[in-house]
């Protein structure tokens, strides 16, 4: 599967989550304090991007 989250460790401790396409990183979110609070953001992600609406400040 091209397209994945991870919930990794960063060097303060913290749990993040990056959404990776191909092995490229698309975006990575803030630090949780624990992992289900990333798993949390992954299903809030999944939930409510696909409805999400554009915005275009350019």
């Amino acid at each position: 599967m091209a397209h994945k989250f991870e919930i990794y460790k960063d060097k303060a401790g913290e749990f993040r989550v990056r959404f990776k396409y191909n092995s490229e990183t698309i975006f990575s979110t803030e630090g949780y304090s624990s992992k289900a609070s990333a798993q949390n953001a992954i299903d809030s992600i999944k939930k409510n991007g696909p409805g999400a609406e554009t915005v275009d400040n350019s």
